[in-house]
């Protein structure tokens, strides 16, 4: 027989507690270890009962459910928090989460709910248990060199970021063989997940920062990742854009730090403005893909991006690269790098019908139509991004060099 998962409820209320209770008695899998009155009471048996799942309302008149939560996380630290509420506030769940919360129930929730919530934040907790193991035993073998972190940025929305950070990261997979993860950088509104139809519920940033905050073991970051069949891991945006407010930008550079030392490259779709968390991604990056096109409202923002760079220390880590690239448009690439002071490093060719099809399709154009312009392109960006470092310095100096052509005298 399988283990019973033990709960520990938490409620002033004695009607909620026993409801709570009844329900929960109906379930073969779910053994109800005890009930509590107030935050004090819950740390002190769950300190004896050693629960597997506490189920904590947040309001409550000694020690609310957040305070008791914060104390239970530092010093019951297996016992996985479900909080109950009647309020569905979006300060409440970050606030519960932050604390150290798994999971978050609004009042009424039915029974399906209820049990629902218990078994998947238990069978989340046992995974990350294992996590330590697994990873101690495959250490050595995994063990890479520092990898290459590239942020796919750009000032303005629409030019295809998304898609060439996406592709991107599929070639260096399943064309070049290399250790690769994609990190959905946007994330309040995230496009990473439905480029390659991915949408699990419990893999994303959100999961993993939280994880952070409650000092979990990050050495298995891979494993908050969700495996694409290209072959690249994906660390999704959180699924819901009030869940961005967990994502700091300390967090987000010890994510990078971890990803890095365990992929050969990290690629990062970056948002398209300046936030603290962009900047934080933009910081750590050792190559900044800018993306551009010839739309006149898209060469005026690389132009002002520029400027910020340079002040900022980004300048020699900048690559860009003209997306769309077609003179029919009316405007040329010599016309572009004279207008913004510096060579254009790479060109990808406008293919508006291979790429909307594969948007539309979930399916990156890289795998549904390899032998496309678009997606030998796309290789040459992903060659280019997958050297040693010296190439990348080398590819640097020259980038330096040809810039001194066109820059303003």
């Amino acid at each position: 027989m399988a283990d019973r998962i033990r709960v520990l409820i938490v409620d002033d209320i004695p009607e909620t507690r026993d409801h709570l209770s009844r329900l929960l008695g109906f379930e073969t899998d779910i053994e109800v270890a005890g009930a509590a009155a107030s935050g004090a009471d819950a740390i002190a048996q769950a300190k004896t009962l050693n629960p597997d799942v506490i189920l904590m309302d947040i309001n409550m008149p000694d020690m609310d459910g957040i305070a008791a939560t914060e104390q239970l996380s530092s010093q019951v630290p297996d016992a996985a928090v479900v909080m109950m509420s009647v309020q569905g506030e979006a300060d409440y769940l970050r606030r519960s989460m932050l604390a150290g919360a798994r999971e978050f129930l609004v009042k009424p929730f039915s029974s399906d709910e209820l049990t629902a919530s218990i078994r998947q934040v238990y069978s989340r907790e046992k995974e990350k248990a294992g996590r330590a193991v697994a990873q101690a035993a495959t250490r050595a073998s995994e063990r890479i060199e520092q990898g290459t972190i590239v942020a796919v940025f750009s000032p303005k929305g629409g030019v295809g970021r998304t898609t060439i950070a996406v592709n991107m990261a599929v070639a260096a997979a399943s064309e070049l063989n290399k250790k690769v993860v994609l990190m959905d950088g946007s994330f309040q509104f995230g496009d990473v997940g439905v480029l390659l139809n991915l949408n699990p519920k419990d893999k994303s940033m959100f999961e993993l920062v939280s994880d952070m905050e409650v000092g979990a073991d990050m050495d298995a970051v891979g494993t908050y990742t969700v495996s694409h069949s290209s072959g690249v891991r994906v660390l999704l945006a959180p699924p819901s854009p009030e869940m961005a407010d967990v994502v700091t930008p300390p967090g987000v550079k010890r994510v990078l730090e971890m990803l890095r030392a365990q992929f050969e490259l990290v690629v990062v779709d970056c948002a398209a403005w300046f936030n603290d968390t962009t900047l934080a991604i933009l910081d750590q990056a050792d190559v900044i893909l800018t993306i551009l096109t010839l739309e006149i409202t898209s060469i005026k923002n690389i132009r002002l991006f520029l400027e910020v760079a340079e002040k900022l220390g980004y300048e020699d880590k900048i690559r860009l690269v003209l997306n769309r690239a077609d003179t029919t448009l009316g405007i040329r690439v010599a016309d572009v790098e004279h207008s913004i002071g510096r060579k254009v490093d790479n060109t990808i060719v406008s293919d508006g019908r291979a790429v909307v099809y594969a948007l539309n399709r979930g399916v990156p154009f890289f795998i549904s139509n390899r032998e496309a312009q678009v997606s030998q392109d796309v290789l040459r960006l992903a060659t280019s991004m997958t050297g040693n470092q010296e190439t990348i310095e080398e590819d640097r100096k020259v980038t330096q060099k040809g810039k001194s052509l066109f820059a303003w005298r």
